[in-house]
């Protein structure tokens, strides 16, 4: 069988990939940060390119927003690409008061309710694990660079819940597990690299809260944060 989202030369996509939700912000690290981008992918608009950072050769490509989505695109990229790591990379908010607004959070692993490890496993798994050699490279990188990083748990919704109250899922959270934020793609893209014995992790900055008075970042501000987290990801690729 063939790939239906993305379709390119195997030898276009190289074995690291970062993984925005956002399409054009896989466009906007291309063309800021990449040598040498060369579209590889355009499929339904999910735009992708690979270029080179320091002489490392990457792919970066959107993944579209939610479990499902993420799944496809990480499934594609592992299996029919031959992509060894993905770093997905994004913007959260908030799930408790230890992460601020503008803070980065690397995920060590992903809690949900999510039936999607039963569907594509088998498996009520309702905590994953990232990728631990993945998280040490970032972590180190960030002690390096300045770049203060939460370590911890991010809960994957799979509801916006800026929109929608979800008091009923996150009390009944066990007490030993204490997200630092909340996004809709960890969780499914864990669930696809340990199914195909990959490695993954998420990097993603918190960009509003409900415990903070002014909890919205202006476009402006959230490029700039974004942007630290994006440089983040790239140095500790080429580590």
């Amino acid at each position: 069988m063939n790939p239906i989202h993305i379709v390119t030369k195997k030898e276009d996509i190289a074995d690291i990939v970062l993984l925005p939700g956002d399409p054009l912000r896989a466009k906007y690290i291309a063309e800021k940060y990449l040598e040498n981008a060369k579209l590889i992918n355009e499929v339904r608009n999910m735009l992708g390119y690979t270029g080179t950072y320091k002489g490392k050769r990457i792919t970066v490509i959107g993944s579209g927003m939610g479990i499902p989505s993420v799944g496809i695109y990480a499934y594609e990229l592992y299996e029919f690409y031959n992509v060894n790591k993905i770093i997905r990379i994004g913007s959260a908010g908030a799930f408790n008061k230890e992460a601020k607004i503008t803070d980065i959070v690397l995920g060590k692993d992903a809690y949900s309710y999510s039936n999607f490890a039963y569907a594509i496993k088998k498996s009520d798994e309702k905590l994953i694990k990232s990728s631990n050699s993945l998280n040490e490279k970032i972590f180190n990188k960030s002690k390096e660079l300045n770049i203060p990083v939460h370590y911890g748990t991010i809960y994957t919704s799979e509801v916006f819940d800026v929109y929608h109250n979800i008091n009923h899922l996150k009390d009944n959270i066990p007490e030993n597990i204490k997200p630092l934020a909340s996004e809709m793609e960890a969780f499914g893209l864990f669930h696809i690299a340990d199914l195909l014995n990959k490695k993954a992790t998420c990097l993603v900055t918190i960009s509003d809260s409900k415990f903070e008075e002014n909890r919205d970042l202006t476009s402006e501000e959230r490029q700039n944060n974004l942007d630290k987290m994006i440089i983040l990801a790239l140095e500790s690729i080429t580590s």
